[in-house]
């Protein structure tokens, strides 16, 4: 029996789950909670662009909560715990790439209560945070000994990021440096990616300071850069760098780093992605150090799905039979076997 799957939003991310979830053998789309009036009442097909599916989007936390569901991909801009909480004590199993990657006790403690009450299982993923940041690092450092750092780095350019309300009053570019210097980005992203050191911190085996040093970077242009925001002026601000490192003493052991950059022209400093381009890189020193670079997550200027908005999608949608397998309660990683993506339709071996 398929298992039934709701999805939670119908953004960028949403859209891929939905697809997604259509894809995969093991999993049915039953149910999809959406924010925008206009989507209320269609069938979720046409919302996604695949034709109609049967399934009526509502705005309605009721509904979903009484749907015969197996498990919700939540996927909002913006976690809200309550909702989650609701969920899990619902019954349904809940996959999101907006949280909960690796909580302390105390972040983890009211999920777990839930979970346990509707005998269900809350897991956190995604891209970065959530997998190039973490869990890709922990599997590839199986391949060294006597480790000495990991770092994970992320170099995309902004301009392919088809988002203008987020990447401008959220990211803050085309503010000035001050503005998005004290904008809500850094606490926005500090959650996950504080949380991706400390799972790589803990399981490596790191006598790092419990504290992650977070910090940040401003370019601005030098001359008049064109974005999907409009026109990025001199003086506004054109890149960004965050750093979040975990410390033994004065000597870094994990860094996460994210270069945002509106493209490599017209910026003080003068950041560019080097040679290799938009990337993803993890590196691990010890015995022996190595590097693997990921290139494909980010898109090129022009096209139509950015593909590490799929990617975060995909690793939602293939985590779910995993989950809904796991014990009740909060699952990361760590607690999760291996699982993997599933063939496309016309390719798969067909079912007895």
């Amino acid at each position: 029996m398929a298992l039934k799957v709701v999805q939670w939003a119908t953004g960028g991310v949403g859209v891929a789950a939905i697809k997604g979830v259509l894809d995969h053998p093991d999993l049915e789309l039953v149910g999809a909670w959406v924010h925008s009036a206009a989507k209320k009442g269609r069938d979720v097909g046409d919302i996604v662009g695949v034709g109609p599916l049967g399934v009526t989007a509502t705005d309605s936390i009721d509904e979903i909560l009484a749907l015969d569901a197996d498990a919700v991909i939540y996927a909002p801009l913006m976690a809200n715990p309550d909702e989650v909480a609701a969920l899990l004590r619902s019954g349904k199993n809940v996959v999101t790439p907006v949280g909960w990657l690796y909580p302390s006790a105390k972040q983890a403690a009211p999920m777990r209560e839930a979970a346990v009450a509707g005998n269900a299982t809350l897991h956190g993923t995604g891209i970065a945070p959530g997998g190039i940041s973490e869990k890709f690092p922990l599997l590839l450092s199986a391949m060294s000994t006597g480790v000495t750092f990991v770092r994970a780095e992320e170099f995309s350019d902004l301009r392919t990021y088809e988002a203008p309300d987020v990447v401008r009053h959220v990211m803050g570019f085309g503010d000035t440096p001050d503005k998005a210097l004290s904008g809500p980005m850094q606490k926005m992203l500090d959650g996950g990616f504080i949380q991706a050191v400390k799972m790589v911190t803990d399981q490596i085996g790191f006598d790092a300071d419990p504290r992650i040093r977070a910090t940040q970077e401003i370019a601005v242009a030098t001359a008049p850069i064109e974005s999907p925001i409009g026109v990025i002026e001199a003086g506004q601000v054109a890149g960004r760098k965050f750093h979040w490192e975990a410390l033994v003493g004065d000597e870094p052991v994990v860094r996460v780093t994210v270069n945002w950059l509106m493209g490599e022209e017209n910026l003080d400093p003068p950041w560019t992605f080097g040679p290799a381009g938009q990337r993803y890189e993890m590196e691990v020193r010890g015995e022996p150090d190595f590097t693997v670079t990921v290139k494909g997550f980010q898109g090129e200027i022009g096209d139509d799905v950015e593909s590490g908005v799929v990617a975060t999608a995909a690793h939602c949608v293939n985590a779910v039979p995993a989950v809904c397998a796991a014990p009740p309660g909060v699952a990361t990683y760590l607690d999760l076997p291996l699982y993997s993506g599933r063939s496309a339709p016309r390719l798969a071996r067909a079912r007895g």
